[in-house]
C-alpha cells in the first residue's frame, strides 16, 4: 500500500496477547492513547501500521513455514533445519505461533481506529473509506486466527488498561464478527484502489473475496448449505463485475508472475516490500534474515545450484545424484539465493495405494505437456552463468570429451520432469555439457525450484531481500473459491464451468498457434462428473503452489490428515486429527494469571 507507508510501526499492543508479566507491571508497551485517533493523521497512521505488520509475516521464513510445511505440497529442504512444523512431531505452543501476537496487536489498533475514528474531521466519504479499511483488516486478521486456532479471544473495543486476564470465545462468534466486518467493509470500500490507499490495498472485491472464503470455511465447519450458497453468489458477483473492479486473468498464466505485472489486473491484494530503509526492518548488502520483515519468499524453495551442480556429477549405485567436480553455476540474481528451506513433494512411494507415484508429478502437476502451470511455476533449465572447462582426461569425466561452457548459451543444469537415459552426463549416448537431473535423482538438495517469486532486479546485491510484493490474493482464486462453494452447494456443473476458466487459461502458450491453443483448451475442459473436493485441491496446487494458502486449504476442506497420510512421508507417521488446529502459544497461556487459566487446544 504505497501511498501510506510510514517510517515507524504503530505498536499499539493488545496487552492480553503480547506483553509479559514484567512488562505489564513495570513498562507497558502501548504508547498510544485514545486521543491519538482523534485526527485523520492518527487514524491513517493506525491503518498504515497494520499494513506494515502484515509485511512482517508474509514473505518471512517462520510464517511461510507455518502456512505451507506439513502439507501435501512441501517436504523439508536440505537446509531447513528440520522442525515440528514439517512433521508435527513435537509441535507445541513453544515452537509455533509466529503471528499470534502481531494479529492481536493489530486488532487492538484497529479497534482504536474504529472506536475513535467515527468523529474525525474528514469528508463523510473519506471517513467511511478509512473505517472500511479498518473493518477489512480486523476481519482479515480474525479470519487468519480462527482458521489457525479455532476459538480465540474476541475483542472489539480498544484496550488501554493492562490486564492479565483473557478468555477464548467460540469460533461461531468469531465468524459472526468476521462476516459483519467484511460485509460492512465491502459496502464502503471503493471498487478500485483510491488515494491514499493505492497499490493493491483492500478494495470492494478484495473484501468480497475474503467474505466468500469466510462463508465457505464456516460452511465446511457446520455443513451449512446457506453458507456455501452465499460464498458462491459472492464469487459470481465479483466475476460479473470484474471490469468495474479492474480485474481479469492474464491470457498467459506466466504473465501473472512477471514483476512488471505485480500490481496488474490479476493481482487483488498484496503485502508491499520496498528497499527504502526508512520503512524499517530492511537491510542491504546480503544481510537478509528470515526473521525480519523482509520478503525472502524467492529463496526458500530454491536448491543450492552453485554448490550442487558439479561438472563431474554422476549416478550412484542406488540411482541417486552424486555431486562432484567444479560447479557449473554461480549465484546470481536470475536464479536467486539458495536457502533450500523447503522443496516440492516429489517423494516416490514404494508401498500403499500410491505405490510408484509422487504427489508433485503424478497427482498435482499432471498433463504437463498441455497445462503450462508447471513450466511457468518452476525452473527446470539453468543457463550457464560461468565458464567452466572440462578436460577429457579430468578425474571422473565419463563423457570422454573436452568442452568449455558458454555463458548465456549453454545449458548448465537440466531438471526434466521425466526420466532421461544416460543422466546425468549424457542424453542417451550423446555427451551433454551440463548435467541432467531427472525425477529419480531429486532429493532434498536438488529439485525444481519455484520461480514464481524470483526477483531478477536484485542486481549487484542479489543476496538482498526481494522488493517485489507478496501477492496474497489473485483473481484466479475467485474462480477456485467459487467452484468449491458451488460444489458444496450441490451445483457441480457451475463448479466445472468456473474451473474451466482457470484450466483453459492454463492451456494457453504464446508459442502455440491459435489452432493449437484451441485444441489445448479443449483438452483441459472438464465436466461436472470430474469435479470433486480432491480435484479442486489438486487444481489449487497447480494454480497457487507456494502462495501461503495450502495449510488452510487442507484444514478448511477437512482433508489435512487424509492427504498428509497419503502423500507426505515425513509427517504421515505423526499427524493426528487434533493437528487440524494449531497449538496456542505457551507465552499466551503463561501470561494469563488472573481468573480462569487460558486453555490450550486439545492434544497439545
Amino acid at each position: 500500500m504505497k501511498a501510506i507507508k510510514i517510517g515507524f510501526i504503530v505498536s499499539l499492543t493488545a496487552l492480553m496477547s503480547t506483553g509479559c508479566e514484567k512488562i505489564l507491571e513495570e513498562n507497558p508497551q502501548s504508547q498510544i492513547v485514545p486521543s491519538y485517533f482523534n485526527s485523520a493523521a492518527g487514524v491513517l497512521g493506525g491503518i498504515a501500521g497494520v499494513y506494515n505488520d502484515i509485511r512482517s509475516q508474509w514473505g518471512t521464513e517462520g510464517f511461510t513455514v507455518e502456512m505451507q510445511a506439513g502439507t501435501d505440497e512441501f517436504l523439508q529442504g536440505a537446509s531447513s533445519g528440520g522442525g515440528p512444523a514439517y512433521t508435527y512431531n513435537g509441535l507445541n505452543g513453544s515452537n509455533f505461533g509466529a503471528a499470534w501476537g502481531t494479529a492481536f496487536q493489530d486488532i487492538n489498533t484497529l479497534n482504536g481506529v474504529l472506536q475513535y475514528g467515527q468523529t474525525i474531521d474528514l469528508p463523510e466519504a473519506t471517513r467511511k473509506q478509512y473505517l472500511a479499511q479498518a473493518k477489512f483488516l480486523r476481519g482479515f486478521w480474525y479470519f487468519y486466527l480462527v482458521q489457525t486456532w479455532g476459538d480465540v479471544p474476541l475483542n472489539t473495543t480498544f484496550i488501554t488498561v493492562a490486564s492479565q486476564a483473557a478468555s477464548r470465545q467460540p469460533a461461531a462468534q468469531v465468524y459472526e464478527q468476521i462476516i459483519k466486518d467484511l460485509t460492512e467493509a465491502a459496502a464502503d470500500l471503493p471498487n478500485t484502489p483510491t488515494a491514499p490507499f493505492l497499490g493493491k490495498a483492500a478494495t470492494k472485491p478484495v473484501a468480497q473475496l475474503l467474505l466468500a472464503k469466510a462463508y465457505l470455511t464456516r460452511g465446511w465447519l457446520n455443513n451449512t448449505a446457506a453458507d456455501f450458497t452465499q460464498a458462491a453468489s459472492i464469487c459470481a458477483d465479483i466475476i460479473a463485475n470484474k471490469s468495474a473492479y479492474g480485474l481479469d486473468l492474464w491470457q498467459d498464466f506466466g504473465d501473472a508472475f512477471v514483476p512488471a505485472n505485480d500490481y496488474g489486473k490479476e493481482t487483488m491484494f498484496v503485502s508491499d516490500h520496498v528497499l527504502d530503509p526508512k520503512y524499517g526492518y530492511y537491510t542491504v548488502g546480503g544481510a537478509a534474515s528470515g526473521g525480519a520483515a523482509q520478503n525472502l519468499s524467492p529463496w526458500f524453495t530454491n536448491w543450492n545450484y552453485p554448490n550442487n551442480s558439479g561438472v563431474n556429477s554422476y549416478k550412484s549405485a542406488t540411482g541417486g545424484f552424486v555431486n562432484s567436480g567444479t560447479s557449473l553455476m554461480i549465484r546470481d540474481s536470475q536464479y536467486g539465493r539458495p536457502y533450500v528451506r523447503m522443496r516440492p513433494n516429489s517423494y516416490k512411494w514404494t508401498t500403499g495405494t500410491n505405490a510408484g507415484k509422487n504427489y508433485f508429478l503424478d497427482q498435482a502437476f499432471t498433463n504437463r505437456t498441455i497445462d503450462s502451470r508447471f513450466m511457468n511455476s518452476f525452473y527446470t533449465v539453468y543457463i550457464s552463468n560461468t565458464s567452466v572447462t572440462n578436460s577429457a582426461t579430468a578425474a571422473n569425466n565419463k563423457r570422454g570429451i573436452s568442452y568449455t561452457t558458454v555463458v548465456g548459451a549453454d545449458t548448465a543444469v537440466w531438471i526434466p520432469d521425466f526420466e532421461v537415459e544416460g543422466a546425468p552426463q549424457f542424453i542417451g549416448t550423446r555427451p551433454f555439457k551440463g548435467i541432467v537431473v531427472p525425477p529419480s535423482m531429486w532429493d532434498n538438495g536438488i529439485f525444481p525450484a519455484l520461480k514464481k517469486f524470483m526477483d531478477p532486479s536484485r542486481g549487484a546485491n542479489f543476496n538482498d531481500p526481494s522488493t517485489r510484493p507478496c501477492v496474497l490474493y489473485r483473481f484466479s482464486d475467485v474462480y477456485l473459491t467459487g467452484a468449491e462453494a458451488y460444489l458444496k452447494a450441490g451445483d457441480a456443473a457451475k463448479a466445472a464451468s468456473l474451473l474451466n476458466v482457470v484450466r483453459q487459461r492454463a492451456a494457453y502458450r504464446k508459442t502455440n498457434t491459435a489452432a493449437q491453443n484451441a485444441a489445448a483448451a479443449a483438452a483441459m475442459t472438464i465436466t461436472a462428473d470430474n469435479v470433486t473436493v480432491d480435484f479442486i485441491l489438486d487444481e489449487r496446487t497447480r494454480e497457487l503452489f507456494g502462495e501461503w494458502q495450502r495449510w488452510h486449504d487442507l484444514v478448511r476442506t477437512r482433508s489435512l490428515v487424509r492427504r498428509v497420510k497419503a502423500w507426505n512421508p515425513e509427517a504421515a507417521p505423526y499427524i493426528q486429527d487434533f493437528h487440524m488446529l494449531r497449538p496456542i502459544p505457551q507465552s499466551q497461556i503463561d501470561r494469563v494469571v488472573d481468573g480462569p487459566k487460558f486453555p490450550q487446544n486439545p492434544g497439545y
